[in-house]
């Protein structure tokens, strides 16, 4: 509400500016303040690594005067724990994938957003932008900002014959030069291995007991070829910069980083499939931030700074007008014909308790 602070004064003049209706507070009846309030602000994002990267947010800083400031996640169930735990009031901004985002909005983590404040909405990917999972009541909680497979990555210098099964994995020669990540999502890969989903690519998020049972032997028989569960990917990149590793599930983030310096890993999808993730990005109920937070999806949602975010990670974006800002080589990872039919999209796991459980009892198996 504005407030009106007028004193009686006998310049006429100054009674008229009085009236004007001139706010002190420098907001407006939406509660907004204006934009040059703003400087000096920090955004807090919450997010997988690599989303916070200088190379695509540093023009939104220099734009309106702000910090941002990015904590990375290292798994979904990480992500929320600390919304469970007061995060949502530390963070203004997460970046959930499609295995948790139904039930960050379901549980009110997250506030609504205004799409007609992102002035590149109607331009993002329209089987993106319309996934239900993320509307409630007719309301909108998530943009769709990235996607992407999980890579059986190698090491070419290493690995001289290029695999095309995920079975390399099981493979007696690189005992102990195989990393998987230090989560549930294990299972789907032996659930894809074991062919589960070639007929409902749900199969993998709603698996039986006996499945479950199965897929954890498998795990458990794996165990010897296992260097180290990985939990960030920044680990896993310092694995194969170390030689640690030959070969690993894993993003084409860590593909982009060390290529960049001069390595030689691979990525491919195996035969058998892979499985994918599409993140949002989400305002947190608990924001003081909100205005930020907007002006931040409607920045980073432009096609340019989608195409600095694809160079910079390799994820593919939402934004299909990026393209025109790539170059020739991003352009061939943003060619999404070539595999998002092929993968099999992270899906809400009802019985992720269960699923947690039984990859617990893998990494604790002697």
């Amino acid at each position: 509400m504005r407030r009106f602070i007028c004193a009686f004064f006998t310049s006429m003049v100054v009674f008229a500016s009085c009236n004007t209706g001139t706010s002190t507070d420098n907001t407006n009846d939406t509660g907004k303040v204006a934009e040059s309030q703003l400087k000096g602000s920090t955004l807090n994002i919450l997010c997988w690594e690599g989303y916070a990267e200088p190379a695509f947010t540093k023009g939104f800083e220099d734009k309106y005067g702000v910090t941002i400031k990015a904590t990375y996640f290292g798994s979904s169930d990480e992500l929320i724990s600390k919304l469970s735990n007061g995060g949502g009031e530390a963070y203004d901004i997460i970046t959930p994938s499609t295995d948790i985002a139904g039930d960050i909005v379901a549980q009110d983590f997250v506030a609504p957003i205004d799409t007609k404040a992102i002035s590149q909405w109607d331009s993002l990917s329209p089987q993106l932008r319309n996934m239900s999972d993320v509307i409630k009541d007719g309301k909108v909680y998530g943009m769709p900002f990235t996607w992407g497979p999980d890579y059986l990555i190698y090491d070419a210098d290493v690995v001289k014959t290029a695999p095309t099964s995920w079975k390399v994995f099981q493979d007696p020669q690189y005992k102990g030069q195989v990393s998987l990540w230090d989560d549930i999502s294990n299972i789907y890969l032996i659930g894809q291995m074991q062919g589960l989903d070639k007929t409902d690519k749900a199969a993998l998020y709603n698996m039986s007991d006996a499945q479950l049972q199965s897929a954890k032997a498998e795990l458990i028989k794996m165990k010897p070829q296992i260097r180290k569960y990985w939990a960030t990917a920044g680990e896993l990149d310092n694995m194969f910069k170390n030689k640690e590793v030959a070969l690993a599930v894993g993003w084409p983030l860590t593909v982009a980083h060390l290529n960049k310096e001069g390595r030689n890993l691979k990525a491919i999808i195996p035969v058998e499939g892979a499985t994918g993730w599409i993140d949002r990005l989400m305002i947190t109920s608990g924001s003081k931030n909100k205005q930020l937070a907007l002006l931040y999806l409607d920045y980073i949602s432009q096609p340019e700074n989608m195409a600095k975010v694809l160079s910079a990670i390799n994820y593919n974006v939402a934004n299909p007008g990026s393209e025109r800002f790539l170059s020739a080589d991003d352009k061939k990872i943003a060619d999404a014909s070539q595999f998002f039919d092929k993968l099999n999209f992270w899906q809400t796991v009802k019985e992720r308790k269960k699923y947690n459980e039984i990859w617990n009892e893998v990494k604790s198996a002697q």
